[in-house]
């Protein structure tokens, strides 16, 4: 196991990195390659961890025998719940877990090499402007998350009626024009809307992109990753986000 033996990341900016690499690698190994992962997680074995590495890559081992490890160690034992737990409840929390570690990792290396309260917080910044591993697992937003986007949607309500709302009776849907663009000053539009993700891939808002916002959950998707058309949004009079219709379509 090589993730960070012989790699020292010194900077804010290789911590970052570092982070990055990490993350992608748990990431797969709890989407794209989650039944490759479940099949690593034999509860018949001993306490095995998620590691993730700086190459986004990933692997499911012991821990390390020496004390103190290296690195923070992951969660142990995450084989043992895995039959005990419906699959997505099991994930989600590895995820959790793992988002812990991710945390525990960064601010060790800020810790090992005297990152002072500015680059602490510069740092966390950068690591917290990207969804966590559980929101990406489980589709979802945080509560955080969440009330962040309700009073950013609130407290920029006229900015966004303008950018965003121009032919829809609910305002949740939008593709700016340049007419639209000049209503809002360029720097301040860029900072309200920098902050939002897409509820679907958790990719940030891109002003040249539709974007759709969910009436009742109010989070906000990228057209594409919803298959809705501007087209297709002119007709609608109120719209529900896939995993809010689901819910409401249940007995």
């Amino acid at each position: 196991m090589d993730g960070g033996v012989n790699y020292n990341p010194r900077t804010v900016e290789e911590v970052f990195r570092d982070f990055k690499g990490r993350r992608a690698g748990m990431i797969k190994a709890l989407t794209t390659d989650v039944e490759e992962f479940f099949q690593q997680c034999d509860p018949e074995k001993d306490n095995l961890c998620l590691y993730g590495f700086p190459n986004e890559q990933w692997e499911v081992n012991l821990p390390a025998e020496e004390v103190p490890p290296e690195l923070p160690e992951p969660a142990l034992g995450i084989n043992f719940a895995r039959d005990g737990m419906q699959d997505k409840d099991w994930l989600s929390l590895v995820a959790v877990h793992s988002d812990a570690w991710l945390l525990a990792v960064a601010f060790y290396f800020g810790a090992r090499f005297g990152f002072d309260k500015a680059d602490r917080k510069r740092l966390f910044t950068m690591i917290n402007d990207l969804p966590t591993i559980f929101e990406i697992v489980t589709g979802s937003a945080k509560k955080q998350t969440k009330e962040k986007s309700s009073i950013s949607n609130h407290s920029s309500n006229k900015s966004k009626s303008g950018s965003k709302g121009r032919g829809s009776e609910s305002g949740k849907y939008s593709k700016q024009t340049k007419d639209e663009e000049e209503e809002v000053p360029d720097e301040e539009d860029d900072e309200e809307h920098g902050e939002t993700l897409c509820g679907a891939c958790g990719e940030n808002y891109a002003s040249d992109e539709f974007w759709i916002c969910c009436d009742i959950c109010e989070k906000w998707f990228h057209g594409k990753c919803v298959k809705i058309t501007p087209a297709r949004a002119e007709h609608i009079k109120q719209y529900k986000c896939p995993s809010c219709s689901n819910k409401r379509a249940r007995p």
